[in-house]
């Protein structure tokens, strides 16, 4: 994205959020190539043949950030680290969606050749981190949101300061404790 597009898109968030859904439309083509850039960045962190693609992923947060009522975003930093929060959250359905279906999910599975269409995979890797996440958050709610910007938006400790409201120090700092934090965590989980 050019520099000039920048306060275009902050622009566009805030004539979205006042109630524009033209704005929205306008908006989506300036920002999706970096929003699948986001969403292959996530997907890298899955499991190999993961259903989603990363175009898949963009386009079923985009129908979640679309429905009801337009979040408060300041500018284009947090419009990202808002939409990465979405997508991991879709992530989050799908690996749901996933062990249910591996434990019979009330249906029998269907096979080809032989071959369950259900794949064994760490989608309850995905389960651990969120809920890990769930409860760093009940601890100290911005430290999971510098982990969302950082780990999942991709985010830069800058733009992470700036999307949050906090100094780079701070984001650095709220980084390694967080990290730390998760770390004791998912091992204490197995």
């Amino acid at each position: 994205m050019s520099t000039a597009e920048r306060p275009e898109v902050t622009r566009l968030l805030h004539d979205w959020r006042s109630g524009d859904a033209v704005a929205l439309e306008r908006l989506m083509p300036m920002v999706y190539d970096e929003l699948r850039r986001l969403a292959g960045l996530q997907l890298r962190r899955e499991r190999a043949g993961h259903t989603l693609t990363p175009t898949a992923l963009v386009h079923e947060a985009f129908l979640n950030l679309a429905q009801g009522d337009p979040p408060a975003l300041n500018d284009r930093v947090h419009f990202y680290a808002v939409a990465a929060r979405v997508m991991r959250r879709v992530l989050v359905w799908h690996a749901r969606k996933r062990t249910a279906a591996k434990r019979g999910g009330g249906v029998q599975p269907v096979t080809l050749d032989g071959q369950s269409v259900v794949a064994d995979g760490p989608a309850e890797d995905i389960l651990a981190l969120d809920g890990a996440l769930q409860a760093l958050e009940e601890l100290d709610e911005r430290l999971c949101r510098v982990v969302e910007c950082r780990y999942f938006a991709g985010l830069s400790v800058v733009e992470t300061g700036e999307a949050l409201g906090i100094s780079p120090t701070t984001v650095k700092r709220d980084w390694t404790t967080a990290r730390a934090w998760l770390r004791r965590a998912l091992s204490d989980d197995g």
